[in-house]
């Protein structure tokens, strides 16, 4: 029984050293990154529940991240099709099923779920964004979007073009 006990412990600390320091919340970092994408990149790794600006082949930019809850993750390669400043919101046909006295539309400001930034990705409903909930960032939340700081969403869009690869992986 003890060991079991053990056991446990050391899987609680694994999965508590994964979770973002509120440090990395405060600020993004530079980290070392080996990768053979290009610089310009996006990765996110939904299990760490973090972003990944790519830099160059050894280094990134990281920042937490909120990302899909159970049954709401994808993993895929796409790009960034468009980005938009202080967007409006507008449930998708799963979120007004879900939730159908959502408005229609949420327009910008301090109730928008989209807070001052979007990239939309790919032909997907999906986009990285801010929020209006930064409490969620760093757990599994979302319908399926990337949800950042709204600080951490206006440092990255200036850093992202449009066309620029989105890469998700668990």
């Amino acid at each position: 029984m003890r060991r079991i006990g053990i056991v446990l412990s050391v899987c609680l600390l694994a999965l508590w050293a994964l979770a973002p320091s509120p440090a990395e919340a405060a600020h993004p970092r530079v980290v070392g990154f080996e990768t053979s994408y290009p610089a310009g990149t996006v990765i996110v790794r939904t299990a760490e529940r973090r972003l990944y600006f790519i830099l160059d082949r050894q280094r990134a930019i990281q920042y937490p991240v909120g990302v899909g809850r159970a049954g709401k993750q994808w993993t895929g390669v796409h790009q960034i099709r468009s980005k938009h400043i202080h967007p409006s919101w507008a449930p998708t046909p799963e979120i007004r099923r879900a939730e159908p006295h959502l408005p229609a539309v949420i327009g910008p400001g301090p109730r928008n779920p989209l807070g001052t930034r979007a990239m939309l990705i790919g032909d997907t409903y999906y986009a990285i964004h801010g929020t209006n909930r930064p409490d969620s960032i760093g757990n599994f939340v979302s319908w399926g979007c990337i949800r950042m700081h709204n600080a951490h969403i206006e440092d990255l869009f200036q850093r992202v073009r449009i066309g620029a690869y989105v890469v998700v992986t668990r």
